[in-house]
């Protein structure tokens, strides 16, 4: 564990537990969201018709920071092979976490603050570290806004005073559908490491823990509801592997990005930005 000076806490490694916190609760209509700004900026819970939609914390034992919830990815999304990459011609090494490998940034392990609120929108916002853990600090805003019976996360990173690589996604714990819609143009490979790599070809068949080019909105089917999940990302990571969960990601880029699309970064003052749209049938 590394401790961080910008907000007087530790930062737990995404296997170390960690605990929703206190709740900030968002209701209109058929949805109700339960966002946890301490733990890591995530959502704790959506409720549509009073039907739980997310892996809570403490379900089938899931309590470590990776595991719950819907969390943001930033600075980068997925695994950063060994931590290393090359920027503006120098080698940057980032702390590895899970395994060999530095995984899903740094904004999920962090404490995020309430920046604005209403009846029917929450934002956040978070300093990213300037040191081991992120060397180019930056800002990472998220906003929650519900409108009948849709969400919509809307995630952006800003570039502060030195220019840095941005990626940046959702990691949802969907409780396991009965039935998944997901009709991908091409899938990632994976190498004996498990990282993706060039070029995306066929989709093989699950279960998967994957990277995808996908288009086309994701409908996830259980217990009578219908969920449509999509994003103008192109990248999006299924993992399906659990029997309780399934885990769709839309995503900026495609893991390990910095390595594979190394020409991708953001000048000082320019932003990043993405939505995501929940929308229950």
């Amino acid at each position: 564990m590394a401790a961080d000076a910008a907000d007087g806490g530790i930062d737990p490694g995404p296997t170390s537990p960690l605990a929703p916190g206190p709740l900030l609760t968002l209701a209109t209509g058929a949805i109700e969201l339960d966002i946890a700004a301490a733990a890591g900026g995530r959502i704790a819970q959506i409720r549509c018709d009073g039907v739980d939609q997310l892996l809570a914390h403490g379900a089938h034992g899931a309590t470590t920071a990776i595991a719950w919830g819907c969390y943001p990815m930033v600075p980068w999304c997925g695994r950063i092979r060994h931590g290393r990459f090359e920027f503006e011609g120098l080698a940057r090494q980032l702390p590895v976490n899970l395994g060999p490998h530095a995984i899903h940034g740094v904004g999920f392990l962090m404490p995020w603050q309430v920046t604005g609120q209403d009846a029917q929108h929450v934002a956040l916002e978070l300093g990213l570290p300037r040191d081991h853990r992120w060397p180019f600090g930056g800002i990472a805003r998220q906003r929650f806004d519900i409108s009948g019976r849709q969400l919509r996360l809307t995630l952006s990173v800003i570039a502060e005073d030195q220019a840095m690589p941005a990626a940046l996604g959702w990691h949802p714990w969907f409780l396991k559908p009965d039935r998944l819609e997901f009709v991908p143009e091409a899938m990632y490979p994976r190498d004996q490491e498990g990282i993706a790599v060039l070029p995306p070809g066929p989709v093989r068949p699950g279960p998967w823990d994957d990277c995808f080019v996908n288009r086309r909105e994701v409908v996830l089917h259980r217990g009578g509801q219908r969920l449509r999940v999509w994003s103008g990302c192109s990248d999006w990571v299924v993992y399906d592997g659990t029997e309780f969960a399934t885990c769709v990601e839309a995503q900026t880029a495609p893991p390990d990005a910095f390595n594979l699309q190394p020409g991708q970064m953001l000048r000082p003052g320019e932003t990043l930005t993405a939505q995501c749209l929940m929308a229950w049938d």
